[in-house]
C-alpha cells in the first residue's frame, strides 16, 4: 500500500529560495509540494485553493509577513499546519510565529532531511522546534493562570504532547483511542488557556512537567 505523500505549500518571497526547497524536498518521495506563494497574501490565496497538509512559511515578506498569515491561515484552516522557516532567531519573531500558531520553527540553515523531518512530523501533529528557539520560548513564555487543574491523565498527555508525540502515538503509548487522546489534548487547552499543542509544549517546559533534555524539539 503507497503511502499518501504530505501535500506541502512553499510561501518565500526568494524564487531561488523556494526553488531550492522544492528541489530538496523533491528528494523525499513522501512529500508533494503543491504550490508556491511569494507573500502572505498569495499564500492565504493558493491555501485555500489547494488545501495543503503543511505551509512552510517565511516569516519576512512583503504585502503580508508571515507572522500575519500564519495567524489568518490557522483561523480559516484549522487542519492546515505552518512550519515557521526563517534565517534568523530574533525573539519577537520567534514568539510571534508559536503565538499565531505554528507548530514548528526551522532555520534556513537546517539540513533538507531535517526540514523534511518537520513536514512530517507537522503533518502528524507534532512539535519541532531549533533547540536555540525551544530555549529562547520557554525563557519568554508567559504562562497563562490554570483554569482548572489538570487530571492525572491529562497531565501524563501533556508530558507526551511535550515530547514531540502524536495523538497516534500517545495513544498507542496509553492504550486508548485518538478520540480519546483529542478530548484530553481539548480539554487540557481549556484548563490551561492555551491555543495550540506547541503553546501546551512549552507550558510543559515551562513549569517542569517535561524537560527539554530528551525532548525531541
Amino acid at each position: 500500500m503507497t503511502t499518501p505523500h504530505v501535500r506541502v505549500l512553499l510561501v518565500d518571497d526568494h524564487a531561488v529560495v523556494r526553488q531550492g526547497l522544492r528541489l530538496f524536498l523533491g528528494l523525499d518521495e513522501g512529500i508533494e509540494v503543491v504550490g508556491e506563494a511569494a507573500n502572505g497574501e498569495e499564500a492565504l490565496h493558493e491555501a485555500e485553493r489547494l488545501r495543503p497538509e503543511v505551509v512552510v512559511m517565511d516569516l519576512m515578506m512583503p504585502v503580508m509577513d508571515g507572522i500575519a498569515a500564519t495567524r489568518e491561515l490557522r483561523r480559516r484552516l484549522p487542519d492546515t499546519e505552518v512550519i515557521a522557516l526563517t534565517s534568523t532567531l530574533e525573539e519577537h519573531k520567534v514568539n510571534g510565529a508559536i503565538e499565531a500558531g505554528a507548530i514548528s520553527y526551522m532555520l534556513k540553515d537546517a539540513s533538507s532531511d531535517t526540514l523534511a523531518d518537520a513536514i512530517h512530523a507537522a503533518a502528524r501533529g507534532e512539535v519541532r522546534l531549533h533547540p536555540e528557539a525551544a530555549r529562547r520560548l520557554v525563557r519568554d513564555f508567559r504562562s497563562p493562570e490554570m483554569r482548572e487543574s489538570l487530571t492525572p491523565k491529562e497531565t501524563i498527555v501533556l508530558q507526551l504532547l511535550a515530547r514531540g508525540q502524536s495523538n497516534r502515538d500517545i495513544a498507542a503509548e496509553q492504550g486508548v483511542s485518538e478520540a480519546t487522546v483529542k478530548t484530553h489534548v481539548s480539554r487540557l487547552l481549556g484548563k490551561l488557556g492555551l491555543d495550540s499543542r506547541t503553546q501546551a509544549a512549552l507550558y510543559a517546559l515551562k513549569h517542569g512537567i517535561a524537560s527539554l533534555d530528551g525532548v525531541e524539539l
